[in-house]
């Protein structure tokens, strides 16, 4: 027999264990992580707040957007109408006026074209009077073609002047072109 085998067995464990390092490092980690996890789900707190912040006011600068574009187009003509009105008291008071002679009708009527064209001026209005300008079928409509001194296509009457607001044309100049020979 050896000696170890004649020795009784023992029932202690060896003198020097090592600690369980996985257990400490591991709970370690678990409250890393929680404390991780909590940071990252206030950061998503945080960030989805300002998300519906930011689409909340999106929202409401497209209503307001929304809202003036609508004022714009029921009010935008007040500027032009406020120049209109001086012309619609002229034309009052040359039809109530007593006993007007044909000169002091055509002063009135004088007067108040011109309170007319400002008006124009103001508004944005411009008239089209294309007498020896080349015809020009996006701002003037020929209702005649006659024999003429002039290049052909090149208007040499206006039977109605048309009207431009900003480069469109509000009406077309009714025109009568050269025609060509």
């Amino acid at each position: 027999m050896n000696e170890s085998e004649s020795r009784p067995a023992s029932s202690e464990a060896p003198a020097e264990t090592t600690p369980d390092t996985t257990s400490i490092s591991s709970g370690h980690s678990h409250n890393q992580l929680q404390i991780e996890l909590d940071a990252a789900l206030a950061k998503v707190a945080e960030l989805q707040d300002a998300y519906l912040r930011a689409k909340a006011e999106a929202d409401n600068v497209r209503r307001r957007s929304q809202d003036e574009v609508a004022k714009a187009h029921k009010y935008g003509i007040e500027k032009f109408a406020e120049s209109l009105v001086p012309v619609m008291d002229s034309l009052h008071a040359a039809l109530t006026t007593q006993n007007a002679t044909p000169e002091t009708m055509k002063e009135g009527m004088e007067i108040t074209l011109r309170q007319l064209v400002a008006a124009f001026e103001k508004g944005g209005v411009v008239e089209l009077n294309p007498v020896g300008e080349k015809f020009d079928p996006r701002r003037h409509q020929a209702i005649a073609s006659v024999p003429a001194e002039a290049e052909p296509n090149t208007v040499v009457a206006v039977m109605q002047r048309g009207y431009l607001i900003a480069d469109r044309v509000l009406r077309p100049a009714l025109v009568t072109v050269a025609a060509g020979q």
